[in-house]
């Protein structure tokens, strides 16, 4: 039985064996809050690297503390009753007490008039008698402070909780630059850890998607990411990558020094499950279906029965929070919980040992079917952008019992019904080759005639390929199908969608006529079964086939008549089509100023629902709008190439627009040298979305606004080497030997080069340096 480790070193601090990675910003953040509160306990999961958090601000504070810096490692405790004299003996007295009372007593008297700070490691297991003795001590001794570690909080009432999140990492599916990936902290870990056990390695352009993919799988754990670097002996990136659907079994290579616990991944999270209660243990398992997270109602609509009430869920979730095992979130003042993935996958082994896997998935496919469903009823209306919030939330939990259904048989008709309501889901999400994808998936199933939405299934596949820019036989062939299933069971609703979609694809064609009476079809049908949704749907865009055919009247009176019923309805996504229609008019009748004015309102309400197509079509008439500023007007035109492909298909712009785009393009090229247009085009292509938008609608922020780059910000000789070097990934300490400099002096380099730059981490100062290295061999060339 361990009694607390006493530390060596001068300043009471053992010594980093490895470079702390990643927690700059955390460390400054955790020394300012020890500074006003006395007790501040570091919460996580098992593995973020609380310790070695805490053991850096309390090297950092080693002039705040004269009368010591005393850590105690509790890992090894087991009896509560032995704490004070541990405790004792960590800080050297020469006489601890024979019991608890007395070895607090000389605690007490030792620390009464000290002013020291004390770092209490691992208080998990002996939450209770770490409470008691922290409360006595810090009542008695007014200048201690107090640092704790521990997997779920203290409860005292002096107590300031920090939670330690894991590593940043990066979204291996964006569009992610060698620079970003090689300055994302989770990434400079693994990089790091690796080139210890295998000499030499690097992240390069070979292999920097998988390394980013490895560290996102791991969920930027430091525990798991060191256990996988390690692997790097007898395995590469990707067979490591490849294995992790067993990660349990891979990752086992921890430190022969580490107390058990710590040495292999399943030893670590056993370590969190044996804290739990028998109704922590249970909700975690069942809790472990949800994919990206849930919230209260999915947790009580999921895994409450008799034996775990929803009663008592509420209590029971807080338990999982506080002992690290949920993360949770607020988005948009709702509450949603998480678990990191290797907890989930360890919740879903315990699920199925229980045996309640079959029934837990069955109940949670029903729960997202109903959760479309009512998004599907309320899509038109005040509440739809929350709608569409809930359900991106849950894209994963979609996924989820998408997948179920197409394992199970005869469950084709409810996965019909989760990938067709809300229709527009695929659309303003931005995933329509996923919603295609899901569709085919099904419709291929064997008993598809039977299902009641094979129809309109089939239309939505159709109509999802032609957004995509897939006009093909496969496409055509669907839609034909569509109207011939829809006849032979009656189905009007399917019918009139799959006049819409052959109305978009006579648009594309800009047979306008053909169009024009389809759409007119369809939303009369609409209007007469009552569905006004898809009969504004329908107006809006009869509206811009008016407006192309030269029908300006006609589609002037089509806009404000659905700008009026959408307004009325408290609806955001059609009204901005209807605005994107009205800056088409006045793009056609020579008033650029309020086609732009238009085009950008209409891009606000889209936004929020990340429907890239239609905003594309916006920022292609605020494009048109900007022929007086060529190098603007070629920046937006590489906007308009990034959107389109985020979008995923063969389109560039949308089909009835491209004559006209043709001319603009070539009018901008004109106004500019090619270096001048190809220079400009880059800036937005390279950008992210949520950048390139925010200079569409002119809200870039200080900090984020592009920089002339001819004129540079104010670095010098010496910062300008730094942030070379952070943007190849080294650590401060690595920037220092290769610079010959003390680590401290290179920490300082970085901490003024990023007030400099407005930045806040050093990932943003890897991309922003990696972006100038390429625009200043971009110019030289």
């Amino acid at each position: 039985m361990g009694t607390g480790a006493v530390v060596t070193t001068a300043d009471g601090v053992s010594a980093e064996l490895t470079t702390l990675i990643g927690r700059r910003a955390e460390t400054t953040r955790v020394r300012r809050l020890l500074s006003s509160a006395r007790l501040v306990t570091l919460t996580g999961v098992g593995g973020v690297g609380k310790t070695r958090l805490a053991l850096r601000v309390a090297r950092d504070a080693g002039r705040v503390f004269p009368d010591g810096i005393h850590v105690v490692e509790l890992a090894d405790l087991r009896e509560g009753d032995l704490l004070a004299q541990s405790l004792g003996t960590a800080i050297g007295l020469a006489n601890p007490g024979r019991d608890r009372a007395g070895a607090t007593e000389a605690l007490v008297a030792h620390l009464r008039d000290r002013k020291v700070l004390l770092v209490l490691d691992n208080c998990e297991h002996l939450v209770d008698a770490c409470a008691r003795l922290v409360e006595t001590l810090l009542r008695a001794a007014p200048a201690v402070r107090v640092l704790a570690t521990s997997r779920q909080t203290l409860g005292v009432t002096a107590e300031h909780v920090f939670p330690v999140e894991p590593l940043s990492v990066v979204d291996p599916d964006g569009q992610r630059s060698l620079g970003e990936i090689l300055g994302c902290p989770a990434v400079v870990l693994f990089t790091e850890r690796a080139a210890a056990v295998r000499p030499g390695f690097t992240v390069t352009e070979q292999n920097a998607e998988t390394v980013a993919r490895l560290v996102h799988r791991l969920d930027g754990l430091p525990f798991a990411i060191e256990l996988a670097a390690a692997r790097l002996r007898t395995l590469t990136p990707q067979e490591i990558l490849d294995r992790l659907t067993d990660r349990f079994a891979l990752l086992t290579t921890g430190s022969r020094t580490a107390v058990p616990r710590q040495r292999t991944l399943r030893e670590l999270i056993d370590w969190s499950h044996a804290l739990c209660s028998a109704e922590e243990r249970t909700l975690w398992a069942r809790s472990s279906l949800f994919r990206g997270g849930f919230d209260l109602g999915d947790v009580e609509g999921v895994c409450a029965d008799g034996g775990l009430p929803a009663t008592a869920l509420l209590d029971v979730l807080d338990g999982l929070v506080e002992k690290s095992v949920l993360i949770h979130r607020q988005y948009d003042g709702r509450s949603r919980y998480r678990m990191l993935e290797s907890v989930r996958e360890y919740g879903l082994e315990r699920l199925a040992e229980s045996g309640e896997s079959a029934v837990l998935r069955r109940r949670h496919r029903d729960h997202c079917v109903g959760l479309t469903t009512r998004a599907g009823d309320e899509w038109f209306g005040p509440r739809q952008v929350e709608w569409f919030t809930r359900l991106r939330l849950d894209h994963a939990n979609l996924r989820a019992a998408l997948e179920y259904c197409l394992e199970q048989s005869g469950e084709t008709a409810a996965g019909l019904a989760l990938a067709v309501s809300p229709r527009h889901y695929w659309i303003t999400a931005g995933s329509l080759a996923e919603g295609r994808r899901w569709l085919g998936r099904l419709l291929a199933a064997p008993d598809i005639g039977a299902a009641p939405l094979h129809s309109l299934a089939l239309g939505t596949y159709a109509y999802l390929g032609i957004l995509q820019g897939h006009m093909d036989g496969g496409t055509l062939a669907a839609l034909d199908e569509s109207a011939k299933v829809a006849e032979r069971h009656g189905d009007v609703h399917a019918a009139s969608w799959t006049r819409h979609h052959r109305a978009v694809l006579a648009t594309w064609q800009e047979d306008y006529a053909r169009a024009a009476e389809l759409f007119e079809e369809a939303a009369t049908a609409f209007h007469a079964a009552g569905r006004l949704d898809a009969a504004v749907e329908c107006t809006v865009k009869l509206a811009i086939v008016h407006a192309h055919a030269g029908d300006m009247k006609r589609a002037a009176r089509l806009c404000h008549e659905a700008e009026a019923v959408t307004e009325a309805h408290g609806e955001s996504w059609l009204r901005g089509m209807a605005l994107f229609a009205g800056s088409l008019l006045a793009r056609r009748a020579g008033e650029a100023r309020e086609a732009a004015t238009l085009a950008r309102r209409a891009i606000r309400l889209m936004r929020p629902f990340q429907d890239w197509w239609d905003i594309a079509m916006c920022v292609e008439v605020l494009a048109w709008s900007s022929a007086e500023d060529p190098r603007h007007a070629a920046r937006l035109l590489g906007v308009l190439h990034l959107l389109w492909e985020s979008i995923g298909g063969t389109l560039s712009t949308a089909p009835f627009m491209r004559a006209e785009r043709r001319r603009f393009e070539e009018r901008v090229r004109a106004a500019l040298t090619g270096a001048d247009f190809d220079r400009a085009f880059r800036c937005g292509a390279d950008a992210t979305v949520t950048q390139a938008l925010a200079y569409v609608l002119d809200e870039s922020p200080p900090a984020t606004r592009e920089r002339d780059p001819d004129s540079g910000p104010p670095l010098t000789r010496r910062e300008w080497q730094v942030a070379d070097l952070v943007a190849e990934g080294l650590t401060n300490k690595q920037i220092a030997a290769h610079l010959v400099i003390a680590q401290r002096t290179a920490e300082n380099h970085v901490e003024r080069i990023l007030t400099k730059l407005g930045f806040s981490s050093r990932s943003q100062l890897a991309v922003w340096t990696y972006g100038r290295r390429r625009e200043g061999a971009a110019r030289t060339k």
